[in-house]
């Protein structure tokens, strides 16, 4: 059976909302609210010990990409995500940790492409992950994606697109 994800706000390929567009503090002049889009995923694959969730911006001028959003340590027996769950107080399940993201902060920094610029393509990918990553907060993302490289049974991805 196949590892699946999907969202009630947004379809793949479609445009995201300025309800998951980030804000004016993190000083890149988008004016959204920030909000993480809500995700379900279907059971992991056997051996599934927990699950991680990203969002990365292959599109951003950066020359590496842009991480929007790190949830590691999701439990097992969870396969979805509220609207908003890494955003501010969220919601996030017990045990799940939100690490650094390329805004140099954890939680949810929603997209901020530069203006005029051409559609950026926000990846929302889950994976099923073999074990518990041994990471902190302030872990950088290249870490968390060679733990993830290494860690992974399945994953899926979402793809929403913002222009501004």
């Amino acid at each position: 059976m196949a590892f699946t994800v999907s969202s009630n706000s947004f379809k793949d390929g479609d445009y995201l909302a300025m309800t998951h567009v980030g804000a004016s503090e993190h000083g890149f002049g988008c004016t959204g609210e920030n909000k993480s889009p809500h995700l379900k995923w279907s059971a992991g694959p056997a051996g599934t010990k927990s699950y991680a969730v990203t969002c990365y911006d292959p599109d951003a001028p950066t020359g590496s990409g842009f991480w929007h959003w790190l949830v590691v340590n999701i439990p097992p027996d969870v396969t979805e995500l509220a609207l908003g769950a890494g955003s501010g107080a969220g919601g996030l399940p017990k045990g799940a940790l939100q690490t650094r993201t390329d805004y140099g902060f954890a939680g949810y920094g929603g997209p901020c492409p530069p203006q005029g610029d051409h559609p950026h393509r926000y990846l929302f990918t889950v994976f099923a992950v073999n074990d518990m990553l041994p990471v902190k907060e302030e872990t950088p993302a290249a870490q968390i994606g060679f733990n993830l490289n290494f860690k992974t049974l399945a994953k899926a991805t979402i793809m929403g697109l913002f222009k501004r």
